[in-house]
C-alpha cells in the first residue's frame, strides 16, 4: 500500500464538484486524475453552441455573496472580470404578466389582497432570519407556508411555485426547502445590500471551465476526457479499480465518486446493502431544458415565475436581460427550464415535440412572439439535477467515507442546508477535502 503522503488520487466526475476536488487535493500536494465521461468538463454547468454563439447549458448567475465561487474566479484570474446587473422579476399568473421587482409593484400585485401580501411578505422576511433549518427539516413545506402565509396566498402563489420545482414530490418536502431557497437570495441584503445583484463573467462558464482546468492541469491535475465509468471495484492489494466504457481501466489509492446517488449504488456493487439502499433512495428532481436565441427580448426581466399549471415549462429566464446582448451576438437568449421526475415520461419527448409545445405557450404569454423570432433551438436533459431535500432528510444521508477502504463518495446529495447552485457546490467541495483527508485508512480486507 502506498503511504499517505504519496497516494494517487482519483475523481471520478469532471463537472465543478470534482474539478474544486482535485484543485483542493493538489494543493495539499496530491497526486489527481480527474475522469469526465463527456468530451468537455463541466457537468451542468457546461457550455455549448446555440446558432453562432457559445453560452452555458443550463442558466447560472453569481451572487454578490457567493463567497465560495468567488475565491475560485479570484484563484484562476477571473472575479475582476465579474460583470454586476440589477435585475427585475416578473410574475405570470391568471394569464396575465406582472412585475414584481419593487415594494411598490409588489403592493400593487392584483391577485392578492392587502392581508395577503402582508402574510407572503412577513413569510419571506421571517424565513430569511431562521438559522436552525435542523427543526424546519420536520416539517412539510406546504404544512409550513399554509401555516404563515394563509391558505389563499398559499394556494395561489407557493404551490404553484412549489409544484413548478418539485412536482408530485412537494408533498413529502421539508420547508429547510423554501429557507435554503430564501436565505440565498437574502443573503446579500443580510450584508447591507437592500438590492439583489446578479453577476457573470464574459464569455459565461465556457471562459470559466477553459481557465479552471487551465488552472488544474498548472498544479499537476491530469485529466481525462471521455471516460465514462462503469464501475468501481476495491482491490485485494488495497487499490480502488475504477473500470471504463471503452477505455482501460485505472487503479489508484484513493478514488472520490461524485455521481448522483442513485448512480453511485449501481457503480459500486460492493458496498453494503445498507449503503447502497441510502444511495438508491435519495430522490431527484431532473430537468428538461431548453435554450433559445431570439431576434429581439420578450420582456423586461431576467426571471418570470409561472403559476399557470397548464404552461409546459415552469419558468422563464432571459439571460439578455442580464448578460449585455454584445455577448450574445446581439440577440437575446431565454432559458425555459422545465423540471421533472428522473422517469418522467417527458424525457421520451423528441426536441421538435418539445420546441412545438413551449413555443406554442410561449406566444400565448407574449402575444408579440413570433415563431420567425427564432435563431436557434435546443434541449438539454438530465435525469439528476438536485435531490428534493424530504422530511428528516439528514438523518438518512449517506456517509461520504464508504466501507470499502480508499472508496468516498461525494455528491449533490451532501448540500443538506442550501440548494442547489454553483457556490454550494463549490463550499461542499472545500468542506469535504479536509473531511477526507483527516479520514484513517484501515488495512485492507479481502473482497470478492
Amino acid at each position: 500500500m502506498t503511504s499517505r503522503d504519496h497516494e494517487k488520487w482519483g475523481i471520478v466526475g469532471g463537472g465543478l464538484l470534482g474539478m474544486t476536488l482535485a484543485y483542493r487535493l493538489a494543493e495539499q500536494g496530491k497526486r489527481v486524475v480527474l475522469f469526465e465521461a463527456a468530451p468537455q468538463l463541466g457537468g451542468l454547468a457546461s457550455a455549448w453552441t446555440l446558432g453562432d454563439i457559445v453560452w452555458d447549458r443550463h442558466y447560472h448567475v453569481t451572487l454578490l455573496s457567493d463567497a465560495a465561487l468567488r475565491s475560485v474566479l479570484r484563484s484562476i484570474g477571473l472575479e475582476d472580470e465579474l460583470k454586476w446587473t440589477q435585475t427585475r422579476t416578473g410574475f405570470y399568473t391568471d394569464g396575465k404578466l406582472y412585475s414584481m421587482s419593487n415594494t411598490l409593484e409588489f403592493l400593487r400585485f392584483p391577485p392578492l389582497n392587502l392581508a395577503g401580501k402582508l402574510r407572503l411578505g412577513a413569510t419571506i422576511f421571517y424565513a430569511s432570519r431562521l438559522t436552525d433549518w435542523r427543526a424546519l427539516e420536520q416539517q412539510p413545506v406546504g404544512d409550513w407556508l399554509r401555516r404563515l402565509s394563509g391558505k389563499h396566498t398559499y394556494e395561489k402563489i407557493w404551490l404553484p411555485l412549489l409544484r413548478a420545482k418539485l412536482g408530485d414530490s412537494y408533498r413529502d418536502t421539508s420547508a429547510a426547502f423554501i429557507w435554503a431557497t430564501i436565505a440565498r437570495m437574502y443573503a446579500a441584503r443580510r450584508s447591507g445590500l437592500k438590492k439583489e445583484m446578479f453577476g457573470y463573467v464574459s464569455g459565461g462558464y465556457a471562459r470559466i471551465l477553459e481557465k479552471y482546468a487551465e488552472a488544474l492541469t498548472g498544479k499537476g491535475v491530469e485529466i481525462r476526457r471521455d471516460h465514462r465509468a462503469t464501475a468501481v471495484l476495491a482491490q485485494q492489494s488495497g487499490s480502488v479499480r475504477v473500470e471504463f466504457d471503452n477505455q482501460p481501466p485505472a487503479e489508484h489509492d484513493q478514488v472520490i465518486l461524485t455521481a448522483a446517488a442513485p448512480i453511485a449504488a449501481r457503480l459500486c456493487p460492493q458496498l453494503t446493502e445498507e449503503e447502497r439502499g441510502r444511495l438508491a433512495a435519495v430522490r431527484y428532481q431532473g430537468i428538461i431544458c431548453a435554450s433559445l436565441l431570439l431576434k429581439r427580448g420578450l420582456s423586461p426581466y431576467y426571471i418570470t415565475n409561472l403559476t399557470d399549471p397548464g404552461l409546459p415549462f415552469t419558468a422563464v429566464i432571459e439571460m439578455s436581460q442580464l448578460v449585455d446582448p454584445a455577448q450574445l451576438g446581439g440577440h437575446a437568449l431565454v432559458y425555459l427550464p422545465k423540471y421533472v421526475a428522473p422517469e418522467d415520461p417527458a424525457f421520451a419527448l423528441t426536441d421538435d415535440e418539445i420546441k412545438d409545445r413551449f413555443l406554442t405557450a410561449l406566444s400565448r404569454m407574449h402575444p408579440q412572439f413570433a415563431l420567425s423570432d427564432v435563431l436557434a433551438f435546443r434541449v438539454s436533459r438530465a435525469r439528476f439535477v438536485f435531490p428534493i431535500p424530504t422530511l428528516g432528510y439528514s438523518e438518512r444521508l449517506p456517509s461520504m467515507q464508504t466501507s470499502i477502504p480508499g472508496l468516498h463518495i461525494v455528491n449533490s446529495a451532501h448540500i443538506v442546508n442550501g440548494t442547489l447552485n454553483v457556490n454550494e457546490t463549490i463550499t461542499l467541495a472545500n468542506s469535504a477535502v479536509p473531511a477526507l483527508l483527516a479520514q484513517p485508512r484501515p488495512a485492507p480486507e479481502t473482497v470478492s
